[in-house]
């Protein structure tokens, strides 16, 4: 088949061009390659497609019937093969995105303004899921995860440092319930869990004792699966919640969260941007993941 649409190929440009040897430099061939592909086609066919002189070259009837068949289809098949010859390497569009809520607030919100003053044509279309989604079943370019998380055979490229993890209440709270010096002490206090969306499991409070990894496992007074109500609960008082430091930064500033149990806590992995093989050469995407790259925490990646 794939003989028969080069030589049909040949067979087309023979007929814009007027002969032979035109066509064979619109080709970029030489003439005999010319001659062979079309005698190829006509034996493959078994018909005479251009009845050949010294002096012209005229359609046969079968010609006529080819050249009316697949000349209108040949131009849309090859427009389509532009199309998306120029398709990865253009620069504006859209790109699909899966991310987190951390993830976002940590590496995206920050430098969104600037990506977008940047590149204006880019939209990005972003979908907030704590679940290991299949980016590639979902229709996604890319997504963020943490690098315990990633899934396997992407490309991932690393956007952050190891990102410290912090268990903080609301001022109100602390000062009716006390604050626990130690990991051990949180069995006495209202916990606000933060269960993963695709497993189910409930995420581990994990600390560091004495150089030792200890993991403490208070009951729930509060379980979500969305990181934004675990903060949202804390900060309305309602218990100690776990989540990333770098998340709670604003809260932590001006007061509405204080932090315990900081000599204790742990560093997590960085977050990554991973993406599949086939995006590898789409441009939207690195475009995008560059950016990300050198702004994010001052090129750390």
């Amino acid at each position: 088949m794939t003989d028969v649409t080069g030589g049909i190929e040949v067979f087309l440009e023979i007929v814009r061009s007027g002969s032979l040897s035109a066509a064979a430099r619109a080709l970029g061939v030489g003439a005999p390659a010319v001659s062979h592909r079309l005698k190829a086609l006509e034996r493959e066919l078994g018909v005479e497609l251009i009845a050949r002189t010294t002096r012209s070259l005229d359609l046969t009837p079968a010609g006529r019937v080819l050249l009316d068949g697949a000349g209108p289809a040949f131009d849309e098949i090859s427009a389509a093969v532009e199309q998306a010859r120029t398709a990865g390497r253009a620069t504006s569009g859209t790109l699909r995105l899966t991310v987190p809520w951390s993830a976002y607030k940590i590496v995206v919100a920050p430098v969104l303004a600037e990506f977008q003053a940047a590149y204006p044509e880019i939209r990005l279309e972003m979908s907030f899921d704590e679940a290991l989604v299949d980016i590639v079943r979902e229709g996604f370019h890319a997504g963020f995860r943490l690098g315990d998380r990633l899934a396997d055979g992407m490309i991932a490229t690393r956007l952050t440092p190891p990102l410290r993890a912090a268990y903080s209440a609301s001022p109100a709270y602390l000062a009716a319930h006390g604050r626990p010096e130690r990991p051990g002490d949180l069995l006495a206090h209202k916990c606000i869990r933060y269960r993963f969306v695709s497993t189910r499991r409930v995420a581990d409070w994990l600390f560091s004792v004495d150089g030792r990894s200890v993991t403490v496992d208070p009951p729930a007074h509060l379980m979500f699966d969305d990181f934004r109500a675990v903060i949202e609960a804390a900060r309305d008082g309602r218990g100690i919640g776990w989540s990333l430091r770098r998340v709670v930064e604003e809260e932590l500033g001006d007061g509405r969260l204080e932090t315990v149990l900081d000599t204790y806590t742990i560093e997590h992995p960085p977050f990554y941007i991973f993406y599949p093989e086939q995006h590898r050469r789409l441009e939207l995407l690195r475009l995008f993941v560059d950016f990300l790259r050198t702004r994010s925490f001052g090129g750390v990646a």
